[in-house]
């Protein structure tokens, strides 16, 4: 692909929007109940758009999952090509980023996000392109079967690709999800990568929906294994405390949010990842300090290494 014609741009569309559909469909059939699902298509001034999704439940109390396909002369300051100086006239941004907070502690959150970047000349000839994404999982309550699960799918699926991408991509993903003022990792990590041009942008894509598949089908998975397990007032007590790191990561530090923002994106789409219910109590109680201490005690391995 040399040039980003109107079908181009409708094939590269469908990509992200099955996408989408998949896994809104895996998060809906883990609520034993009809999930609520609330669809929301919205339009951007500056050229392009998106749809979101928010999907609640009896086992996953929120969930969103938001395509994006958008257009500009400049690309947001939190982009990484723009440290690299692009001379280009225009750029085209299409993603699908899903999170995914659970009622029961003992279920992990999760968040997944794919995406291309295309820049663009004269007569929209493209002139830089790459992708970008990963997944990660915040467990409150981690298992050993649950993070061997998690790292092993993962390799699995980019093995298929290239077997050096594992490795690499799990350092990045411990590296960028890391909360600098807490001195703390986010949870037990995953993969991540960016700036990525893996052969051409056909199999760039392939890429980006399997690693869309592998998330979706794991998460399911170790759902249903965790939310059989009841859960106490003290547990959950626990889980909105550290509910609190995701909000402090998502707002300071995390680079989707920021180009959201950067680029004039729909607000609440772009804050649709926050948790529904959150707590920073002042004082920690007992049930907190005891949890809190093996927690970060758990994730603060290299679980990637641990298969």
């Amino acid at each position: 692909m040399n040039k980003l014609t109107k079908k181009e741009l409708e094939n590269l569309e469908s990509t992200f929007t099955r996408i989408q559909k998949n896994i809104e469909n895996g998060i809906k059939k883990l609520n034993i109940t009809p999930a609520i699902r609330v669809a929301k298509v919205w339009k951007r001034d500056q050229g392009g758009g998106g749809k979101s999704i928010s999907i609640t439940g009896d086992t996953i109390e929120k969930a969103a999952v938001n395509y994006s396909s958008i257009s500009g002369k400049k690309l947001p300051d939190s982009s990484i090509a723009a440290k690299n100086k692009s001379t280009s006239s225009k750029f085209h941004a299409i993603g699908v980023s899903a999170i995914a907070h659970p009622m029961n502690p003992f279920c992990p959150t999760s968040h997944m996000n794919v995406r291309i970047f295309l820049e663009l000349g004269k007569n929209n000839n493209i002139e830089n392109w790459w992708i970008g994404g990963g997944f990660d999982l915040t467990p409150f309550f981690p298992t050993k079967e649950e993070s061997s699960i998690w790292h092993s799918k993962a390799n699995a699926c980019l093995d298929n690709f290239d077997n050096k991408f594992y490795k690499k991509f799990a350092k990045n993903c411990d590296d960028y999800f890391y909360l600098p003022h807490r001195k703390e990792k986010r949870g037990i990590g995953g993969i991540f990568f960016d700036q990525l041009q893996h052969k051409n942008i056909s199999e760039s894509l392939l890429l980006l929906e399997e690693v869309s598949k592998c998330y979706i089908e794991t998460y399911v998975e170790l759902v249903n294994i965790n939310k059989k397990y009841k859960f106490t007032a003290e547990d959950r007590e626990f889980q909105l405390y550290r509910r609190g790191r995701y909000v402090e990561f998502n707002l300071l530090f995390d680079r989707g949010t920021k180009f959201g923002i950067e680029s004039n994106g729909r607000t609440d789409s772009i804050l649709a990842s926050m948790p529904p219910a959150v707590n920073w109590p002042f004082k920690l109680s007992a049930n907190i300090n005891k949890n809190e201490k093996k927690l970060l005690k758990f994730i603060d391995k290299k679980w990637n290494e641990h298969l």
